[in-house]
C-alpha cells in the first residue's frame, strides 16, 4: 500500500473530525477559490465525505475583479468533476457597489452566493479553508482595531453560514497551518492558484501576512503563529460562557416588563457591566440592527440609558431603529416614528 504523505493524513484527519456527526447522505460543499488551502481542502472533502457516507459538491465564487477570474472558476469546477464532486457550481458575483471597504464587500458577495447555493442544494454545511496562520492574522487585526473578546476570538470552527441561518459554515483547517496545505497540494499534484490581491499592500491582511506577522516570527519565534490561534480559541470559550450568561440575563430583563420587546431597566442596571453591554448587543440584533453596521458605539448609547439617564431622547442604531426610555422600561420605536413623535 502506497503511503500516504503526512500533510494528505493530516488535511484528512482535519476534515474526517469536522464532518464526523453530521447525517447520512446529507450534503456539505466546500468553498474552492483554486487557491492551496481551499483545494487542499476540497481534495480531502473528496476522499473523506464519501467514506462517511456523506455527498460533496464545491461552489467556486467569480469575484469578477481580475482579467481571466472566468476562465479560472471554470477549470476549479472542471476539477471538482474529475475529483468526484457533485454538484460543482461556479457563482459570478457583483462586488462594486456593496457597503464597506473592498475587502468587506467582497467577502459579502462571496456568503450571499454560498448562502444562495446552500440553500438552493440543501446543503447540511459550507466547509471553508481558513488555516491556523489566518487565524493569527485576524486576531492581530482584531489587536489593531482595539476589539473585544469577541474580535480577539478570533473565527469560529463552527458558525451558522450568513444568509443561512440552518447551514453550518465549517472551517476544518483551523489547526492546518498554511504551509502543511501547500505541501499537501504538491503531494496530490495539484496546481493552485495564487490570488495577486493577497500580496496587495493596499489590504490590511495582506500587510499583516507579508509584514506584521512575519516581524513578530523573527522577534518571538516561530511558535507565535500558534499561540495566536491558541489564544483566540481560549477567548472563544470563554466569548461563549458570557453570552450564555448574557441571554439568561436578557430573558430576565423581559420577565414582566412592559411590552414584548420592552426591557426593564431595574434589572439591566444591576448587571455586571461586561454582561450588560453584551445584554443590550443581544437585543439590538434582535430589534433588527445589521451586526456588520452595529458598533461599540451604538450599545454604549444604549448603556447610557440604563446607567447614566438625565432624560436624554432615544439611542438611535443601524437599521433605522431609536430605543428611548420611559421610566423602567426600554422600549424601541422606529426612526419615522420617532419623526412624527417629535416634529
Amino acid at each position: 500500500m502506497a503511503r500516504i504523505a503526512p500533510p494528505v493524513a493530516e488535511m484528512r484527519v482535519a476534515v474526517r473530525r469536522a464532518l464526523t456527526g453530521f447525517p447520512p447522505d446529507g450534503l456539505v460543499l466546500t468553498a474552492c477559490s483554486g487557491g492551496a488551502d481551499s483545494l487542499a481542502l476540497a481534495a480531502a472533502v473528496a476522499f473523506v465525505a464519501p467514506r462517511l457516507g456523506l455527498r460533496a459538491g464545491l461552489v467556486t465564487v467569480d469575484h469578477r475583479l481580475q482579467d481571466g477570474s472566468a476562465d479560472r472558476a471554470a477549470a476549479v469546477a472542471r476539477w471538482a468533476g474529475e475529483a468526484g464532486l457533485d454538484p460543482v457550481e461556479v457563482a459570478a458575483v457583483t462586488v462594486a457597489g456593496r457597503p464597506g471597504g473592498p475587502e468587506a464587500a467582497a467577502r459579502e458577495a462571496r456568503y450571499a452566493a454560498l448562502a444562495d447555493a446552500a440553500r438552493r442544494h440543501g446543503a447540511a454545511a459550507v466547509l471553508v479553508g481558513h488555516t491556523r496562520d489566518d487565524q493569527a492574522e485576524t486576531v492581530l487585526l482584531a489587536l489593531a482595531r482595539g476589539a473585544g473578546i469577541k474580535g480577539l476570538a478570533g473565527m469560529r470552527e463552527r458558525r451558522p453560514l450568513p444568509g443561512a441561518d440552518d447551514v453550518l459554515l465549517v472551517r476544518p483547517l483551523l489547526e492546518i497551518t498554511r504551509e502543511q496545505t501547500h505541501k499537501a497540494c504538491v503531494a496530490l499534484g495539484l496546481h493552485p492558484w495564487s490570488d495577486p490581491h493577497n500580496a496587495d499592500p493596499a489590504y490590511a491582511r495582506s500587510r499583516v501576512r507579508a509584514d506584521a506577522l512575519p516581524a513578530l516570527v523573527a522577534a518571538l519565534g516561530p511558535r507565535v503563529v500558534g499561540n495566536l490561534a491558541r489564544t483566540a480559541g481560549l477567548l472563544a470559550a470563554d466569548a461563549a460562557a458570557l453570552d450564555g450568561l448574557a441571554r439568561t440575563a436578557l430573558a430576565e430583563a423581559r420577565r414582566g416588563g412592559p411590552g414584548g420587546g420592552a426591557l426593564r431597566v431595574r434589572s439591566l442596571s444591576g448587571l455586571d457591566p461586561a454582561i450588560r453591554s453584551r445584554v443590550l448587543h443581544l437585543w439590538a440584533r434582535e430589534l433588527g440592527a445589521p451586526g456588520t453596521a452595529l458598533s461599540q458605539r451604538h450599545v454604549s448609547a444604549l448603556d447610557a440609558l440604563v446607567v447614566d439617564w438625565h432624560g436624554q431622547g432615544s439611542a438611535y442604531l443601524p437599521g433605522g431603529i431609536a430605543v428611548r426610555r420611559s421610566g423602567d422600561a426600554l422600549a424601541a420605536v422606529t426612526t419615522d416614528t420617532e419623526v412624527d413623535q417629535t416634529g
